[in-house]
């Protein structure tokens, strides 16, 4: 039976992730678990990658219309106090990236943005439009987030810049959580990934690092294990290529210290990840 978007929200979900306070990663919760109380909830964000507005063949406008009334139906539901778009806003031509921001910035809720390999525009112009630099960082309470660029103006792989990402997990390193958003991953699991083995380190040694979020493989939608750390994809908003559906993924922080997350599948109404992790 296919979910109410309200039942889809507040209704048992097998496909939630609990991160514990350490590097383990314990089981998904048994069948019948229920999401935490509002009121349990410290913090509550949600991520969408690779939109692609402007390309060719691709129903950008529409689709970037619709994970927008997604977001703020999410919004309006169990609440998001932010967004993150993580990567590949628009599509090679800098003209669309004003575009995309008019888009984006339908949204109810505060967004960030990271820059793509496909976002291919100078980073003063990306600075002017977004008010941040490519590499940038930001705190929602005691949580820190880290935005890190992984990809030069002509779309060429980089990764992070090494000294950058490790002045900005020194900044963050007395919060009790900290996150990290990059656009391509730093391990090649996947034909479009790079192998980073500096940046793992980094990410390895960080103990307040809760997880690492990513897009541009938009047929990934789960979750990778490296050196203790978790890597975790969350399809796409548009494009041509990639998971059936179009989806974004949900990032519960819990008063009790744990964090909660899960890919979606707002079409259908209906939670992708369904698996036990140990």
């Amino acid at each position: 039976m296919t979910l109410s978007r309200r039942r889809f929200l507040q209704n048992s979900i097998k496909s939630v992730i609990l991160l514990g306070m350490g590097n383990a990663l314990p089981a998904f919760m048994p069948a019948g678990f229920t999401l935490p109380s509002k009121k349990d909830v410290k913090l509550r964000f949600a991520l969408a990658s690779d939109g692609h507005y402007g390309e060719p063949k691709s129903d950008y406008a529409a689709l970037h219309k619709e994970m927008t009334g997604w977001l703020n139906a999410e919004a309006k539901g169990r609440g998001l106090d932010f967004v993150m778009v993580n990567g590949d806003v628009f599509h090679n031509d800098p003209v669309f990236l004003p575009e995309a921001k008019i888009v984006w910035d339908q949204l109810k809720v505060p967004y960030y943005v990271s820059h793509g390999n496909h976002d291919r525009t100078e980073e003063s112009h990306w600075e002017q439009v977004w008010g941040t630099p490519f590499d940038h960082s930001f705190t929602k309470k005691d949580a820190g987030f880290i935005v890190l660029n992984t990809a030069d103006v002509k779309g060429e792989y980089t990764g992070p810049d090494l000294e950058r990402t490790k002045a900005l997990l020194d900044k963050y390193k007395s919060y009790q959580h900290l996150f990290v958003f990059m656009h391509i991953t730093p391990v090649k699991w996947t034909k479009y990934g790079i192998d980073r083995p500096d940046i793992v380190e980094l990410f390895s040694r960080q103990q307040n690092l809760k997880a690492i979020f990513q897009g541009h493989d938009h047929d990934e939608d789960g979750m990778r294990e490296k050196e203790g750390k978790y890597y975790f994809w969350d399809a796409h908003v548009a494009g041509t290529w990639g998971t059936a559906y179009k989806g974004y993924r949900v990032v519960e922080i819990l008063k009790n210290g744990s964090v909660l997350t899960y890919q979606t599948d707002p079409s259908a109404a209906r939670q992708v990840n369904n698996n036990r992790i140990a």
